[in-house]
C-alpha cells in the first residue's frame, strides 16, 4: 500500500529559503513543492472554494502520481454545519471529478462547537459518491464514540487521526485508507513547534502498521511556522522509506 507524506498548504512567505529558493515568485512555489513531495493538502479551499476550472488546471499542472487532498469549505462545515448540504455536495463532486487521477482525499473538518449529530453526518456521507474519498476531522469531543466510528466505517469514510494541543490522538482506522493531520507538538498552541525525531519515529511505526494492514496512508504536517512542516515531512518520509 502507498504512504503519502506532505504538508498542509504549499505557499507560505516564511518558507522562502526553506522550500523555495529565496525570492521565488508566488506563482512558482507549487513547482518547487512537487519536486520535494508527492502530495499536499490544500487549505485555502476552506476560506474560498476554487472554481471548477481551477481543479482542471491543477490536474494539468501536477505531475503524474501526485495526490492532492482538499479541505472542504467553511460554508459547508462551519456556517451550515453540514445542514442541507445538497448544493455544496454538487459543487464538490463536480470539482473532484475534474482532478481525475490527481485527487486524494476530501477533508471535512467540523466546527469545534459542532456537537455530535449522527443523523446529519449520515445524511451528508450518504450523498457522496463511492469513488470520492473523504476524511472527517472532529473537533468537539462528543463525536468520539464507537457509534460514530461505526457510522464512518459504514460509509467508507476515514476518521481523521490528529496530533496537536488540546486534541485527542485516537489511532482509529475506519476506512480503506488512513488520514493523519499533525498540527504540531506544542502542548499549548496549535500549529506550533517541530516534532522531535523520536516522535517522528513513533509515527513512522504507526504508519507502517496501517500500511501493513493493507491501507493507504496520507499524512500532512500543519506546523508551518519556521518551515517546521517541511523539515518534519521530509524526515518522516525518509523514516517510512527506511
Amino acid at each position: 500500500m502507498a504512504v503519502h507524506v506532505g504538508t498542509s498548504g504549499w505557499s507560505y512567505d516564511h518558507w522562502d529559503g526553506v522550500l523555495y529558493p529565496p525570492g521565488t515568485p508566488v506563482r512558482d512555489r507549487l513547482a518547487h513543492y512537487v519536486r520535494r513531495f508527492g502530495t499536499v493538502e490544500l487549505n485555502a479551499s476552506f476560506y474560498r472554494w476554487p472554481r471548477t476550472a481551477t481543479f482542471a488546471g491543477w490536474r494539468r499542472r501536477l505531475p503524474p502520481g501526485f495526490q492532492l487532498s482538499v479541505k472542504a469549505p467553511r460554508g459547508l462545515t462551519h456556517a451550515k454545519r453540514l445542514y442541507a448540504p445538497e448544493v455544496w455536495v454538487e459543487r464538490l463532486v463536480s470539482c473532484w471529478h475534474e482532478l481525475g487521477d490527481r485527487r486524494a482525499v476530501l477533508l471535512v473538518q467540523l466546527h469545534p462547537a459542532h456537537e455530535r449529530d449522527d443523523e446529519r453526518l449520515r445524511y451528508f456521507l450518504g450523498l457522496l459518491p463511492d469513488w470520492m474519498r473523504v476524511a472527517v476531522e472532529f473537533r468537539h469531543p462528543s463525536w468520539h464514540a464507537d457509534e460514530v466510528f461505526a457510522l464512518l466505517e459504514r460509509y467508507g469514510a476515514a476518521y481523521c487521526v490528529m496530533s496537536g494541543a488540546g486534541l485527542p490522538c485516537v489511532l482509529r482506522a475506519t476506512a480503506s485508507f488512513v488520514y493523519v493531520r499533525l498540527h504540531g507538538p506544542d502542548t499549548a498552541h496549535l500549529y506550533a513547534g517541530s516534532y522531535p525525531d523520536a516522535d517522528l519515529r513513533w509515527w513512522a511505526d504507526r504508519i507502517g502498521e496501517w500500511a501493513g494492514s493493507g491501507r493507504d496512508v496520507y499524512v500532512y504536517f500543519n506546523n508551518d511556522g519556521h518551515g517546521y512542516a517541511v523539515r518534519n515531512a521530509e524526515t518522516l518520509q525518509a523514516l517510512v522509506d527506511g
